[in-house]
C-alpha cells in the first residue's frame, strides 16, 4: 500500500530517533538543537503524507497499514501485541499531529532560551507518544503511550512555564494520573471478561474486545471508569479546572500542542474505546453526558467573557468548543459524529493559531493583560489581519473551518433525542462571538495610548510562515470540507453500528476469577 515499509512504525519512532540525536548535540548549540528538532518533525510530516493521499479510506472502513507483532506473552494468561493501524477516524488526527509539531518547534526559535536541549528532546518524545496513542489497536499499548504523554508535558509546563508553573504542572499530573489509574483498572476487567469468553484473543486487540459480551450492569462501571479518564483529558465540565492553569503557565509551544493535539486524546478515547466497548452503558449515560457538554459550553463561554488575560480567555474558550465536539459525538448519528470529528481538527487549527498569536504579543510586551493593549491594528497591520481571520474561525463564521463542525454537531444533536441539548448549546455560538470579538476589539482597536505599544513591530517572516499553513486549512475546511469528510465517513458508519446497544442483561460467559469478583445476576 505504501512504498515506505512499516510506514506507521517509521513515522512514530522518527521523533524518538531525533530525540536521541538531540541528546548528543552540545547543550550550548541552541541553533543546532532547534534545527535538529525542526528537521525531525518535518521528516515525520513528510513520511505521514501517504496516509493523507491514500484513497482507500474513502471506500473502506477497515484498518489500513496494519502491523501486528506479538510483543509480550506470559504462558496462556497474558499477551500484549504491538498492534497498530489507522482508519478514517484516526487518519486526520495523525495528520494533525505531524502537521502541528513543526509549527510548534518553529515557534520556540526566540521564545525558548534556557535548557534548549531538554525542551527539544521532550517535544520529540511527546510526538512519538501522541502518534503511538492514535494508531494503537491494542488497548494496553494505547495505555502505555497514553501514560508516556504525561511525562514530557509535565516537565514542559513545570520547567519552562510561567511563575505558577509548578502548581499548574502538578495539577495537570494529578488529574491525569487519577484518571489513568481508573482506566487501567477498567482495562484489566475488560480483558478478563474477554479471555473468559469464547472469543480468541490476541493480546488486548480492540477489534476482539468489541465482540466481548459484558453484562449491562458491569458495562456501566467500566464505561464510567473510561469516561472519567477521557473526560479529564477533553476536558469536560466539571473536570476542566486543570486546563486554564496548564494553558496559562505553559510555554507557547506547550500551549499549542496541548490545545491542538493532547486534548484530542480524550475525545478520541471516547470514540475509539469507551463508546464501542460499552454500547449498553453508552445508551444509558448519553443524556447525562450531553448535559455536561451543554453546561461546559455555557459555563466555558460565560467565564471566558470575564477574563482579563488573553491566554486564559482562549483556554476557557476551549472548554466551550470541546463541549460542541462531545455533544456531536454523543448524538450517535452520522451528522453529529462527523461534526464532532471535524471540529476536533478545527479546534486544533484555530485554537493552536490563537495561542501562537498570544505568544507573538507576549514575546514583544511580556504581558497578556487585555487592558495593556489597544490600537495594535495601526501598529501591526499584518498581525491584525491574521488575528481577525483566526478570530472569525474560532467564532464559526461561514466560510471558515469553525462553521461546518459546529453546525453539524448541533444538527446531529437536534436530530437525535438530544434536541433539548442542541437548543441550549446554540447559545454557545452567540457567546463565542461575544467574548472573541470583544477581546479582539479591545486588543486591536481604539487609541494607541500605551507608549510601550507604540514601539511594537509587526510580524516577521518566521512568524508569518508559522501562520500561513494554519490559515490555508482555516479556509480549506471552511470552503470544501468534503476533502476530510469522505475519508472518515466509512469508519464512522462502522463505529456507529458497533456502538448500538446490545442489551446484554445477563452474564453469558465465565466471569473473571478476580479477588474483586463482579456480582452476577
Amino acid at each position: 500500500m505504501s512504498e515506505i515499509p512499516n510506514l506507521l512504525t517509521t513515522m512514530t519512532f522518527i521523533p524518538l530517533i531525533g530525540m536521541l540525536v538531540v541528546l548528543f548535540i552540545p547543550k550550548n548549540s541552541d541553533g543546532l538543537l532547534k534545527g535538529a528538532a525542526l528537521i525531525t518533525t518535518l521528516i515525520t510530516f513528510v513520511v505521514s503524507l501517504p496516509l493523507a493521499f491514500n484513497e482507500i479510506f474513502a471506500t473502506s472502513a477497515n484498518m489500513q497499514y496494519v502491523e501486528n507483532v506479538e510483543w509480550i506473552k506470559i504462558g496462556d494468561y497474558f499477551q500484549m501485541n504491538y498492534h497498530i493501524g489507522v482508519d478514517g477516524i484516526s487518519l486526520w488526527l495523525v495528520m494533525l499531529t505531524t502537521f502541528i509539531m513543526p509549527i510548534a518547534v518553529l515557534s520556540t526559535w526566540t521564545a525558548v532560551d534556557k535548557a534548549t536541549k531538554g525542551f527539544m528532546a521532550l517535544l520529540l518524545l511527546l510526538e512519538t507518544a501522541m502518534l503511538g496513542a492514535f494508531i494503537s489497536l491494542d488497548l494496553f499499548l494505547f495505555y502505555i503511550f497514553w501514560e508516556l504523554m504525561l511525562i514530557p508535558m509535565y516537565f514542559l509546563i513545570g520547567i519552562w512555564g510561567g511563575k505558577n508553573r509548578i502548581y499548574a504542572a502538578v495539577k495537570f499530573f494529578i488529574y491525569t494520573a487519577v484518571g489513568s489509574l481508573l482506566m487501567l483498572v477498567a482495562i484489566i476487567f475488560t480483558y478478563y471478561y474477554a479471555i473468559n469468553s469464547n472469543i480468541p484473543m490476541e493480546g488486548f486487540s480492540i477489534a476482539q474486545l468489541y465482540l466481548t459480551k459484558i453484562p449491562a450492569d458491569m458495562q456501566i462501571w467500566l464505561f464510567l471508569a473510561f469516561a472519567f479518564s477521557f473526560a479529564i483529558k477533553v476536558p469536560m465540565f466539571p473536570l476542566h479546572t486543570w486546563l486554564p492553569d496548564a494553558h496559562t503557565e505553559a510555554p507557547t509551544a506547550g500551549s499549542v500542542i496541548l490545545a491542538a493535539i493532547l486534548l484530542k486524546m480524550g475525545t478520541y478515547g471516547f470514540v475509539r474505546f469507551a463508546m464501542p466497548l460499552f454500547p449498553d452503558a453508552l445508551a444509558q449515560c448519553t443524556p447525562y453526558l450531553a448535559g455536561l457538554c451543554v453546561i461546559g459550553i455555557v459555563y466555558g463561554s460565560l467565564v471566558a467573557m470575564m477574563q482579563d488575560d488573553v491566554k486564559k480567555l482562549v483556554a476557557y474558550s476551549s472548554v466551550a468548543h470541546l463541549g460542541f465536539v462531545m455533544l456531536g459525538v454523543f448524538a450517535l448519528n452520522l451528522q453529529g459524529m462527523s461534526g464532532g470529528m471535524i471540529q476536533m481538527i478545527n479546534h486544533g487549527i484555530s485554537t493552536g493559531a490563537l495561542f501562537l498569536i498570544v505568544g507573538f504579543v507576549y514575546e514583544r510586551r511580556h504581558t497578556r493583560a487585555i487592558a495593556d493593549f489597544g490600537g495594535l491594528a495601526k501598529q501591526m497591520p499584518i498581525f491584525a489581519t491574521i488575528f481577525m481571520i483566526v478570530t472569525f474561525s474560532s467564532v464559526g463564521l461561514p466560510g471558515t473551518n469553525g462553521f461546518v463542525g459546529e453546525f453539524l454537531a448541533l444538527m446531529g444533536a437536534f436530530e437525535s433525542n438530544l434536541r433539548w441539548a442542541a437548543i441550549i448549546a446554540t447559545s454557545g455560538v452567540i457567546f463565542a462571538a461575544v467574548y472573541m470579538l470583544w477581546m479582539f476589539q479591545r486588543v486591536m482597536f481604539g487609541e494607541l495610548k500605551n507608549p510601550a505599544n507604540q514601539e511594537l513591530k509587526d510580524l516577521n517572516a518566521r512568524e508569518i510562515v508559522l501562520m500561513l499553513p494554519l490559515l490555508v486549512f482555516v479556509f480549506w475546511i471552511g470552503i470544501y470540507p468534503n476533502t476530510f469528510f469522505r475519508k472518515m465517513t466509512p469508519s464512522l458508519e462502522q463505529l456507529l453500528e458497533q456502538a448500538q446497544p446490545k442489551q446484554v442483561a445477563v452474564v453469558d460467559v465465565e466471569a473473571p476469577q478476580l479477588a474483586f469478583q463482579p456480582q452476577q445476576d
